[in-house]
């Protein structure tokens, strides 16, 4: 597989569950802000899914996305010490809003 951006992608994915929803043991990757982080994350979601799902419409990866985001939060809430924010999903979708900003450059370094 020359550029295996499917799987680069769905390993990102479980890193970020199970970073998100960790309790102990794991020691809190930032950046300075939480919030950072969300955008961070999202924004190379995004751009990852983007270059491993070509044919899938902005919108449905958008709606994904979010839904994952979304996912993780209302994981959070039932595990302490985590919780349920509502900042942390507009972070999401400021980052999946910034991932598809970039997603054109990097499209053409992924050629």
């Amino acid at each position: 597989m020359k550029y295996p951006y499917k799987t680069i992608f769905f390993l990102t994915l479980l890193i970020i569950e199970f970073l998100a929803t960790a309790t102990k043991g794991v020691e809190q990757i930032t950046l300075g802000w939480d919030k950072l982080n969300h955008l961070a994350a999202f924004s190379v979601l995004y751009i990852l899914f983007s270059l491993a799902f070509r044919q899938v419409s902005v919108v449905l990866k958008v709606v994904l996305l979010i839904a994952y985001g979304l996912q993780i939060e209302i994981a959070q809430h039932f595990l302490p010490p985590r919780e349920f924010s509502l900042l942390d999903v507009i972070a999401d979708m400021l980052g999946i809003l910034f991932g598809f900003f970039i997603y054109p450059y990097a499209a053409k370094f992924a050629k």
